[in-house]
């Protein structure tokens, strides 16, 4: 029997119904499957205390915002990122976080038994007024991390984490805008924090690019750098004796690489969560000659003397760009 072959604009309609562009997250789930696998992670890993310390922080993410109030993204927001194929709320354009108060509040509570090492942090951010709070949350997001405390960031970006992923969760795949540039989160308009290949449903066997800020996924076809978009040069590396869950996907056009994770290796997988657990992986890269496309979140490094004196001289800035953590 004949089959009719379908023409382009055909092709193109169905693949808009049967994969799913975006995967906003799940406010009820998010930060608690990342507490979860952190801790998972923790076990003989040279990060363990860490780590340990990350899950404590997404436990109190997870129950603030179970009852953060924010308000929705106004239609008027929406109809202009969609008319000009922008982001929906760009990261450069976030104040002081809502959920701050609340999440700082939380941790304090628990710092005195469950993460001691907070408290110091903690009260930083306590004492810092509204201005510096602003300007360090400007630092965390714009390439200017010279100017960034290493302590406070990740809580920090836990309250601005909280922030986004909650009105992002409030969202319909159809409010989300399609951008032309397709390896920034069309919400924050920042790179990803890792790659994740989902199980299930409309995700089955489907490659998403995950935002480390809002938690939002967008999805990237296969075997294609999601830094340069090059699809030439790919190759997939693991560190042996770890499993075939977490890759690092590198690129020989850009020199860079990103982490991606397969469910089908491991349903526990979180992409945040397995990206800073693994070290071994970023060491092996260095030394292959790959340069992290961006970095993790909740993981900032002091920079040392010559690096931050070379931005101060018009140098290059924090590799990770915005909304990543600094160099590891």
């Amino acid at each position: 029997m004949a089959q009719r072959i379908l023409e382009p604009a055909e092709i193109e309609s169905i693949d808009h119904i049967a994969i799913a562009r975006v995967r906003l997250p799940d406010r009820d789930e998010i930060f608690s499957a990342r507490a979860q696998r952190l801790r998972q992670q923790a076990a003989s890993n040279p990060l363990g205390p860490y780590l340990m310390l990350m899950a404590a922080i997404a436990d109190a993410q997870h129950a603030v915002a179970r009852t953060l109030s924010l308000p929705p993204v106004s239609a008027e927001t929406i109809e202009r990122a969609g008319a000009h194929c922008m982001p929906l709320l760009p990261a450069q354009d976030a104040g002081v976080p809502i959920a701050a108060p609340a999440l700082f509040q939380r941790l304090t509570e628990s710092a005195t038994t469950l993460a001691p090492e907070l408290a110091a942090p903690l009260a930083r951010l306590r004492d810092m007024s509204h201005d510096a709070m602003a300007a360090q949350v400007q630092a965390l997001l714009g390439w200017r991390d010279a100017t960034v405390d290493p302590a406070t960031a990740p809580l920090l970006m836990a309250a601005l984490q909280l922030d986004r992923t909650v009105t992002a969760s409030q969202l319909r795949e159809q409010d989300v805008p399609v951008l032309d540039v397709h390896t920034v989160c069309p919400l924050c308009g920042i790179p990803p924090v890792a790659s994740i290949v989902r199980i299930g449903g409309r995700y089955q066997g489907l490659r998403y690019l995950h935002c480390g800020l809002c938690a939002t996924e967008w999805h990237m076809v296969r075997v294609k750098c999601s830094h340069c978009e090059s699809t030439e040069g790919i190759s997939y590396y693991a560190v042996e004796g770890h499993g075939e869950a977490l890759k690092a996907e590198t690129c020989d056009q850009c020199h860079h690489y990103r982490k991606i994770g397969y469910m089908e290796k491991d349903p526990m997988v979180e992409p945040l969560a397995d990206d800073l657990a693994s070290l071994a992986l970023d060491v092996l890269m260095a030394e292959a000659g790959y340069g992290r496309a961006n970095g993790n979140p909740l993981l900032w490094l002091a920079d040392e003397p010559e690096q931050a004196s070379e931005r101060e001289d018009g140098g290059e800035g924090n590799e990770g760009g915005e909304g990543g953590g600094g160099r590891r």
